[in-house]
């Protein structure tokens, strides 16, 4: 075989999301995670210096792996047998580990424990634990999903991704949506502060002062948010809403406002609005796919930063809060980047759809 640096690696899609589940492992096996990073770099058309430069490592172990995925493609990434003592567990044992965790539950409960697999099988709830890290498994953990039933899913997507991805000439592209019901909440003890040893401690309880709602509008161009604070989330205050956009937006530009389906931004009062501002154009994001719309991550920059710790002992100090993290906000903002273009989108979709309408579902 030719010198490993000439030779153009090119991945099947079935080995490209093989190597995209192992590059994501952070916890175990970080040496097979660090591999599939390799060869992924590889596979983008860099060279070794470039890879070993990109993944802080050195050109030798990028050429050892790229020659190694090369002569046996996934199964070369795997480590060599090394001297050792006997194993004590046998092929048989590991096959029923993984067997039993995938397609079984014990008896009065919904997903396996270590211990509990181990007196099954007949080996340490160590062994286990390392049989389901070797296999990915994870039988303690469990996600969410929702596919949408939108019939205009397609057509949406590329609606929403295209404003992100290439949005008009003359025109202002803003993310919309509300936090409703974000509570004024107060420790019933004071914050303890962070110590050397010992990080911050806060009581459990705590006592309500009231709630309120928060529009948000984010100018995905610039990064900057413009937001208002309202009692409530009827039609009228989100067209109230649509009347400070508009008055914080050069009249010289037309106004494409991304927004979900929530029944206040259809509402009679909303439509009649849009009649009379001809420059604004309302773009809906398909049912059920919040995550498609940006100010949702600017949302949770908001309750990581400024809402998941903080103590308010008034409505007005909760207010006083959420306006200056806004000022703040605008005075450094930058805009998040969007990378995924529409197809890719409905394609992951589609694979997903395939995995969970084969036999096994």
């Amino acid at each position: 075989m030719g010198d490993s640096r000439l030779q153009p690696l090119v991945l099947s899609e079935d080995e490209r999301l093989v190597l995209q589940g192992w590059a994501k492992r952070r916890t175990t096996a970080q040496g097979l995670a660090k591999r599939a990073r390799i060869v992924l770099a590889c596979a983008d058309g860099l060279n070794n210096t470039a890879v070993a430069a990109r993944l802080d490592t050195d050109r030798g172990t990028v050429s050892r792996w790229r020659t190694r995925f090369l002569q046996r493609r996934l199964d070369g990434l795997s480590d060599e047998p090394r001297p050792g003592v006997p194993r004590t567990i046998t092929d048989a044992q590991v096959e029923e580990v993984v067997v039993r965790t995938l397609e079984e539950v014990p008896e009065g409960a919904t997903h396996w424990s270590k211990r509990e697999l181990a007196r099954r099988v007949g080996i340490s709830p160590t062994s286990v634990l390392r049989i389901w890290r070797a296999f990915g498994l994870q039988p303690w953990r469990t996600e969410t999903f929702k596919i949408s039933p939108d019939p205009l899913l397609i057509d949406k997507i590329r609606d929403v991704v295209g404003l992100y991805l290439a949005p008009p000439a003359n025109a202002a592209v803003f993310a919309v949506d509300e936090k409703p019901q974000i509570q004024a909440l107060e420790r019933t003890a004071p914050v303890m502060p962070m110590v050397p040893g010992t990080p911050e401690r806060r009581s459990f309880d705590y006592v309500r002062h009231g709630t309120v709602d928060l529009f948000a509008a984010l100018n995905t161009a610039t990064g900057k948010v413009i937001g208002r604070l309202s009692a409530q989330h009827r039609a009228v205050d989100f067209r109230d809403f649509l009347d400070e956009i508009d008055r914080q937006t050069d009249p010289g530009l037309a106004v494409h406002v991304i927004c979900d389906n929530l029944s206040a931004h259809k509402a009679p009062v909303v439509h009649k609005w849009l009649l009379a501002h001809p420059r604004f154009d309302l773009h809906f994001t398909p049912t059920y796919s919040s995550w498609i719309n940006q100010v949702e991550r600017w949302f949770a920059e908001l309750q990581r930063r400024c809402l998941e710790r903080g103590v308010f002992c008034s409505l007005d100090e909760l207010e006083t809060a959420l306006e200056d993290w806004i000022k703040t906000w605008n005075e450094q903002a930058r805009p998040f980047k969007w990378t995924k273009t529409a197809d890719q989108i409905i394609d992951r979709i589609c694979r997903y759809c395939d995995r969970i309408s084969g036999p096994g579902h």
